[in-house]
């Protein structure tokens, strides 16, 4: 019996070790290897995952991001997954009294739409705010008027943002730093790039160059 487990962990690693090795021949310009083996070992369990364009995450076959969700922008007016119809939607869920994660991711959304030109017409900018108790329509709309004219922050009730989070699998919570005075909110960060259906088409991890962003928008752009 400890035989067949030693050969089958050898042919294990063998495999794994070929198909990190075919990943990194076959991995498309600007690709990471981690990406590029998660590829190959998608094909090699009878799956099709699409190669990611330079620096955007394409999410693997059967895995859905996005969806449906209804929040509230400054005029109190109701937004929806519709508003993506006919453009491409970039999100990023974060919140007004971030020190320093989402001011500089933000900054490289609006780079990014600056890079489009005429284009960034064809994408909606959004900040969903993970902190609605401070986070007031009011509070948003001053705080994105700071990044680009085309961004709008939404908010809601806890229960509506806890929705959203939860279609996008965005993590978020309360945290009490010791000797602050006030909470903060610990949260992933990524850009969602979204198709006009409102599922998530490929995402940025932190501190993603603008110039890729725009080159990615670009290319689903082309598919519209």
């Amino acid at each position: 019996m400890l035989k067949l487990i030693r050969i089958f962990a050898f042919l294990l690693i063998a495999i794994l070790g070929g198909l990190w090795g075919l990943a990194w021949y076959l991995r498309a310009p600007g690709e990471a290897m981690g990406d590029a083996f998660l590829r190959q070992l998608a094909q090699f369990g009878g799956a099709d995952m699409p190669a990611p364009s330079a620096g955007g995450v394409q999410l693997p076959q059967g895995i859905a991001l996005g969806g449906a969700f209804s929040l509230q922008d400054l005029t109190g007016q109701r937004v929806t997954e519709r508003a993506f119809a006919g453009k491409l939607g970039l999100i990023y869920f974060g919140f007004t009294y971030c020190p320093d994660v989402c001011p500089t991711e933000l900054g490289l959304m609006a780079s990014a739409l600056d890079l489009l030109g005429p284009d960034s017409a064809r994408v909606l900018p959004m900040l969903i705010t993970i902190d609605p108790a401070r986070d007031t329509p009011e509070a948003l709309a001053d705080y994105v008027s700071r990044f680009h004219p085309a961004l709008i922050g939404l908010t809601g009730t806890d229960e509506e943002i806890a929705t959203a989070a939860r279609a996008f699998r965005v993590y978020y919570r309360k945290v009490h730093p010791p000797g602050a005075s006030d909470y903060l909110m610990d949260h992933s960060s990524f850009i969602y790039l979204l198709g006009p259906d409102g599922k998530v088409r490929q995402l940025f991890r932190p501190n993603t160059p603008p110039e890729t962003i725009a080159a990615a928008i670009k290319g689903q752009l082309r598919q519209l």
